[in-house]
């Protein structure tokens, strides 16, 4: 395996666009397989029953509390790291590690505790209906207890990806997404679980891939986590606040996305109401699949950015950026026509409800229709986070899911019903766009010219 040092030439002096492909390919991979267990969920819970669709579909939002809170200090960390290793101050890095690590696992607990002890009015809050409730609480109170595990496990993954080492990233996530793939039908359809078989599945994945990722950190090459190591300063807390809030926002506010957007599905007509749930669950699921790949293509840029930055080779931050824009744009393209095309049966494919068939596929035709845009948006995000542009960077983080989506799906929904909720993410999409231009493009433009040594 590569030394730290050694990745770092490669990031400072390698041809771009090798480099950002190496780190992209295993962060799409493992993306991709995040999404598709993330997806299992809804398909094998879609063969129970319309309800059990909608209480994964609102067990959503715990998820995307989880995931926020992983990625606040896994982003908050990592962003720190990949700038110090990129100015040769291994210790402090090494340091940053442990500290991300350990706090993020600690967050996790609380997040457990008060959430198993107010699960049923935290399912209201997060949008249940009365018949939902009961299967949502089950579902949840299962999830919770590994609530710690998937904490840390986000910040292990993204610790490893800032400092250039993808591919261990990679394994831990796959081998927990591959092995709640298979214990899915198992615990759900064999041992006769139902909703609950799937949260089972989802603990024990997410345990294996905690221990994964763990040794992952440990092996030759990575930081390591020496718990000996761990220890609290000011310097560390305002670094993390300084490189995480961004994606607190953005994932804290893709939460609070989900409850709004559950919560607006009641404005469907009567019998309907659990079947939008639904519906727009499995748009999510689609939609984030999709999106996963232009994140993952994002985590391959962001330890070139971060590193290059930190060297001050400025020219080749630039490159990276326009290369991942070009190919994200692409790919968002391909997917969008598919997307539109085929919605209808990629909906049934995940629930063979006549209702939730017609209102998922008008969703997500409508939300194809501006999905191309999101590779501008996404990778802005990204670099401004990584570069420090703290302010900028949040605002675009909670543009899309955050700042547009709550005051437009609360007027769309009052003023068009069904149709306002199936529009909104389209329409933030269109003004998160919009805002990406105006908050990058002079960054862009004020970073210095220098010779990238290629």
């Amino acid at each position: 395996m590569k030394s730290t040092e050694e990745k770092k030439r490669e990031l400072l002096n390698a041809p771009v666009g090798r480099m950002v492909f190496y780190l992209a390919l295993p962060a799409v991979a493992s993306m991709l397989v995040t999404a598709l267990y993330n997806m299992a969920d809804t398909y094998f819970v879609g063969r129970i029953d319309t309800v059990a669709t909608g209480a994964v579909s609102v067990s959503f939002g715990l998820m995307s509390v989880i995931q926020a809170c992983g990625f606040f200090f896994g982003h908050g960390s990592g962003n720190f790291i990949s700038l110090r290793l990129g100015r040769g101050e291994t210790d402090r890095a090494r340091k940053m590690a442990v500290f991300g690590v350990v706090i993020s696992f600690a967050a996790g607990l609380v997040i457990s505790a008060l959430g198993l002890v107010f699960c049923r009015p935290l399912a209201l809050l997060l949008g249940s209906t009365d018949t939902i409730l009961p299967t949502a609480v089950g579902y949840m109170r299962i999830i919770l207890i590994g609530a710690p595990f998937m904490c840390a496990s986000f910040t292990m993954n993204n610790l490893l990806r800032f400092q250039g080492n993808t591919v261990y990233g990679m394994v831990g996530i796959v081998a927990g997404a591959l092995l709640n793939i298979a214990l899915d039908p198992l615990f759900i359809f064999v041992f006769k679980m139902d909703v609950e078989g799937a949260a089972l599945a989802t603990l024990i994945s997410q345990l294996v891939g905690f221990v994964v990722l763990a040794f992952g950190c440990n092996r030759k090459g990575a930081l390591g986590l020496d718990l000996k190591l761990f220890g609290v300063t000011k310097e560390f807390v305002k670094e993390l606040f300084r490189g995480g809030s961004p994606s607190l926002f953005r994932q804290g506010f893709m939460a609070i996305s989900v409850i709004m957007l559950n919560r607006a599905c009641r404005v469907a007509p009567a019998g309907e109401v659990d079947a939008a749930i639904a519906a727009m669950g499995v748009v999510s699921k689609i939609m984030g699949f999709a999106f996963s790949v232009i994140i993952g293509v994002g985590q391959g840029f962001q330890p070139v950015c971060g590193f290059n930055y930190g060297a001050g080779k400025f020219d080749r931050v630039k490159k990276a950026f326009w290369l991942c824009v070009g190919a994200s744009t692409a790919l968002l393209a391909v997917f969008s026509a598919v997307g539109a095309i085929f919605s209808g049966p990629l909906v049934a494919f995940f629930r063979d409800d006549p209702a939730v068939v017609r209102i998922g596929s008008a969703a997500l035709r409508f939300q194809c229709a501006a999905f191309v845009l999101s590779g501008f948006t996404t990778m802005s995000n990204m670099m401004l986070q990584n570069i420090g542009k703290v302010f900028r960077a949040s605002f675009l983080a909670v543009a899309r899911q955050g700042l547009f989506f709550i005051p437009v799906i609360l007027v769309f929904s009052n003023l068009f019903g069904l149709t306002g909720v199936e529009i909104t993410q389209p329409v933030c999409d269109v003004l998160a766009f919009i805002s990406a231009l105006i908050l990058h493009l002079p960054v862009l433009a004020s970073l210095k010219r220098e010779k990238s040594g290629e």
